[in-house]
């Protein structure tokens, strides 16, 4: 039996992680599970699988939480320490699916006590890379991406060297607006609507501006350092092929699959091996034609201020991805356009001097709160 931890259960990595989980019963022994608000969800998951404890982000829901454990045995934890306690218990396997920058204290704590981490919350790389990647090393840990681009590229390279790589293509569907002409008229509703992946809110508003592909570029970029001017995008609108990698040869490997996250979750939890999924076989004379087109960064210009970010390194990639977090909050919230998002990123990252990069996980922070500040001060200038 392996022991399993699940940082951010109830969304939707999380709820597809224990799906995988539950159809395997007799091999996981879930220890931790933690959410950011949803207290019937978090107790419900808890008690299914016995956890040993769970932990709620919003600490003013604690004693609700306790009282929905009640009788159970399950330890009831809340807050930021706490979901960091939990994050440091010794487990086979962490799976880090916290939305956004608030889940890089749990991933870091997950990375020092030396498991196998399998990472679906490329914004803690994005803003933390040579400090995340840095602790990896120091403590032993393995990190196995969970992203399905990123996933297909782990596979791809599995058993050639990195220096054998001529290029990695990342794919991406180019999202529910590829099509749409008027990007300032477009509702949150109409963002969420993504046509082939079940995701959350966030994260699918941030694949209808790019700014998904554009912070799994940098991901990459720390994952696989095979230089920023040999890692590409293209838009594939089918979502079969979830990435490809190109060899010094002119081999081409391309991982294809179902959109469904199970897939690249199933191929962390049981690697270096396999296992089965509830997916179809993948049928490709139904499928009939697969297509490619390059992004547009005129209207989509998410992916070109990724790739400027991630050339200037240093804090770069973490205030662009502040400033992203809070211009995707500001627009669900109806408080902005559509089309105002990667301006007001734009505006944050060119702001005076860049600070010096950040070495430690308490500076990072600091970054993230400065740049979320001056977007919340641009928000209210408008």
């Amino acid at each position: 039996m392996r022991s399993i931890s699940i940082l951010g259960a109830t969304g939707s990595v999380g709820e597809q992680t224990l799906d995988l989980v539950r159809r395997n019963r007799e091999e996981w022994k879930v220890v931790a599970l933690t959410a950011h608000s949803n207290v019937a969800a978090l107790a419900a998951m808890a008690r299914e699988f016995d956890a040993e404890v769970a932990v709620i982000a919003d600490e003013t829901r604690l004693d609700e939480l306790r009282a929905a454990l009640a009788g159970s045995g399950i330890e009831a934890a809340g807050g930021r320490a706490a979901l960091c306690e939990a994050a440091s218990r010794p487990v086979d396997m962490t799976v880090a699916a916290i939305v956004g920058c608030a889940g890089l204290g749990p991933v870091m704590a997950a990375i020092e006590q030396g498991g196998t981490i399998a990472l679906a919350n490329k914004e803690a790389l994005v803003s933390a890379g040579e400090v995340m990647t840095e602790a990896v090393k120091s403590h032993g840990a393995t990190l196995l991406p969970v992203d399905s681009e990123h996933n297909a590229i782990f596979q791809c390279l599995s058993g050639n060297r990195i220096e054998d790589v001529r290029s990695i293509t990342l794919t991406a569907s180019g999202g529910p607006l590829r099509l749409v002409e008027n990007l300032d008229a477009v509702t949150p509703e109409q963002a969420i609507a993504h046509p082939n992946w079940d995701m959350g809110a966030k994260i699918s508003v941030d694949s209808a501006t790019m700014f998904n592909k554009g912070l799994e570029l940098i991901e990459a970029h720390h994952l696989f350092p095979v230089g920023l001017d040999r890692i590409r995008i293209v838009v594939h609108p089918q979502s079969v092929i979830h990435s490809m990698v190109e060899y010094r040869d002119g081999s081409t490997l391309a991982q294809l699959g179902p959109s469904d996250m199970r897939v690249p979750i199933a191929s962390c939890l049981a690697w270096p091996l396999r296992m089965d999924t509830p997916m179809a076989p993948l049928d490709l004379a139904a499928i009939g034609e697969l297509s490619f087109f390059a992004p547009d960064e005129v209207r989509f210009p998410a992916t070109r201020l990724a790739r400027e970010a991630a050339q200037a390194g240093g804090a770069a990639p973490a205030i662009l991805n502040a400033a992203n977090e809070i211009a995707v909050a500001a627009f669900l919230e109806r408080k902005i356009a559509f089309s105002r998002i990667p301006l007001l990123v734009e505006r944050v990252l060119s702001e005076g001097q860049l600070p010096d990069p950040p070495r430690t996980l308490e500076e990072v922070l600091g970054v993230d709160g400065s740049a979320r500040k001056r977007a919340n001060e641009l928000l209210e200038l408008a």
